[in-house]
C-alpha cells in the first residue's frame, strides 16, 4: 500500500481507539489520505503526526473548533502558497493565541500535579504513622 496504514495501526502508533480516529474523521479535523479499493481508510504519516497534534491537544482542553482553527491555521502557513503578509502574520497570530492557551493549561496542570503530590505525601505519612511497629520488637 506504498506507505500508507490503516486504521489499525494508526491507533496502535497513536494509542487512539478507532472510534475517536473516526469520530475524528466525522468532524473533519483529519481525513484519511486515500480509501483501499476494498474502501479500508489509508493513513500516511502526515495523517498520523495530524492525529498526534490532536491528541496531545485534548488532555489540555482544547475543544474541537479550537482543535480545528489551529489545523486550518497550520495547513495553511504549511501549504503557504499565496498568502500576503497579513494573512501569514494572522495565522501565526491564531497559532500564538493555541500557544499562549497552552502554556496556561500546563501551568494549572503543574498546580493539579503538585496538590495531588502533596496529598499523597500526606496519606502516605499518615499510613505510617498508624502503622504497628514491626520493629519494636
Amino acid at each position: 500500500m506504498d506507505g500508507k496504514m490503516q486504521i489499525g495501526e494508526v491507533a496502535a502508533r497513536t494509542e487512539l481507539s478507532l472510534r475517536t480516529i473516526r469520530h475524528y474523521e466525522e468532524t473533519g479535523l483529519v481525513v484519511p489520505s486515500a480509501r483501499s479499493q476494498g474502501g479500508f481508510r489509508l493513513y500516511t504519516e502526515a495523517d498520523v503526526a495530524r492525529l498526534m497534534v490532536i491528541r496531545r491537544m485534548k488532555p489540555i482542553g482544547f475543544t474541537l473548533d479550537q482543535m480545528r482553527d489551529l489545523l486550518e491555521a497550520t495547513d495553511r502557513l504549511d501549504a503557504g502558497a499565496g498568502l500576503d503578509a497579513g494573512e501569514r502574520e494572522a495565522l501565526l497570530e491564531r497559532v500564538r493565541t493555541c500557544r499562549r492557551a497552552a502554556a496556561e493549561q500546563v501551568e494549572k496542570l503543574r498546580v493539579q500535579l503538585a496538590r495531588a503530590e502533596e496529598f499523597a505525601a500526606t496519606l502516605d505519612a499518615r499510613l505510617e504513622q498508624s502503622a504497628p511497629a514491626a520493629h519494636a520488637r
